[in-house]
């Protein structure tokens, strides 16, 4: 790494008990090379002791020090295999359940899922951010983080997937509007009372509107910059989409993999220092071998989520299982044996990654990094867990 503290060693950088030490010479030689796909993974790491490893319900080690879900069956009777991906660091109850009322409170005053505040509700949007954000108690900062969430989930429950007025003809001109809410515009006085006028008949856009004024609370200007620059990234793949939609066009299996890092968990990610009350300095933000990992943690996320939400999609719907039985022509069994595979892949590269990153890197990247794997690690306990993916809450998926 160039620069300052990208050079220096974190007083701590984040460790796992039992995990085996990654060689930096050759993790860094993939860094500074860009390798960062598929096949620049490290090997599998043999179940052995020392390690901590969960499965949902049950627990084993593995060396590498990662956490592997237990194998779950879904509603249409397909098995989603073990998946290799970090456990939940911390459970508090109580503290998640008082994010979540404040949480639906906000969604009510807002108007977002008018109508659906007892699914919202039952979906425990509280519970992730308790989950994702173990090195933060305070109430007030998971709110705002999961305000911003709740919008971004909004985009697809209100205008993509289960909006009584869902039109993906109309993506375009509603993803716009909320970028000039996100990043606010500045229009002459007469046509500036019209562009509020919109914006004050769309709950979704007031929603945006609410959720950055409540972060700018606790985040840094820098902090609530990058959070909009990722939306309006995730605004890019809901246009992307919609073009498969209005198409009625299949993406080929890459192309997919590419839109999910566009719409993916990056603008709630984004938010874990800014939560935790602390920031990364720009300069290892910004450093391209540390977002390269970053990213590749949340196409991790992605895939989880694509796996834990197949149950509850129309057979149309676009998921990572359904293109590659299509493409592979395999049973969407196998599809999904598949994909958990490219997850695992995926999570082993992350966590090679981050180690070195962490040692070479100032303390506050040595804690983002560890706070990435706790966000996974959280939700991944979420998706195992909230009616959203199981039983009979609706709503669209991230």
């Amino acid at each position: 790494m160039t620069g300052g503290a990208m050079d220096r060693a974190p007083a701590h950088a984040p460790g796992r008990p039992g995990a085996a030490p990654a060689d930096p010479a050759e993790v860094l030689s993939r860094l500074l090379g860009g390798r960062s796909g598929l096949g620049a993974a490290p090997p599998r790491a043999d179940p052995g002791p020392g390690g901590t490893s969960a499965r949902t319900g049950t627990r084993t080690a593995t060396r590498g020090g990662g956490t592997r879900t237990e194998g779950t069956r879904t509603g249409s009777g397909i098995v989603i295999p073990p998946l290799y991906c970090p456990d939940a660091v911390r459970d508090d109850p109580a503290l998640a359940d008082a994010v979540n009322e404040e949480l639906v409170r906000w969604a009510d005053d807002i108007g977002i899922y008018a109508g659906r505040l007892d699914m919202l509700r039952s979906c425990h949007f509280g519970r992730l951010m308790m989950l994702a954000h173990p090195d933060c108690d305070d109430a007030d900062r998971l709110l705002a983080a999961a305000r911003c969430g709740l919008s971004e989930w909004a985009v697809d429950d209100h205008w993509a997937d289960d909006g009584e007025d869902a039109d993906p003809r109309l993506i375009g001109l509603r993803t716009a509007l909320a970028h000039a809410v996100v990043d606010p515009v500045r229009l002459p006085p007469r046509h500036e009372r019209q562009f509020e006028d919109r914006v004050a008949a769309e709950p979704v856009l007031r929603a945006f509107r609410s959720a950055l004024d409540h972060l700018a609370a606790f985040a840094s200007p820098t902090q609530v910059t990058r959070l909009r620059y990722q939306l309006a990234v995730m605004f890019v793949g809901y246009n992307h989409e919609a073009e498969w939609r209005t198409s009625a066009r299949r993406p080929p299996v890459w192309e997919y993999l590419l839109h999910r890092y566009e719409n993916g968990f990056f603008p709630c990610m984004d938010l874990t220092d800014a939560v935790g009350g602390y920031e990364v300095p720009a300069h290892e933000f910004a450093d391209a071998r540390v977002r390269r990992t970053y990213m590749y943690a949340g196409v991790a996320t992605c895939l989880l989520n694509d796996l834990y939400s197949m149950a509850r999609e129309d057979p149309g719907d676009t998921n990572l299982p359904r293109l590659i039985a299509a493409e592979e022509h395999c049973s969407l069994q196998e599809a999904v044996n598949r994909t958990a595979a490219i997850h695992d892949e995926v999570m082993r590269t992350v966590e090679a990654e981050s180690a070195a990153l962490a040692a070479l890197g100032s303390p506050a990247l040595g804690r983002f990094l560890e706070g990435i794997r706790n966000w996974m690690g959280g939700a991944k306990e979420w998706h195992a867990t909230s009616p959203r993916y199981h039983g009979t809450a609706g709503g669209g998926t991230p």
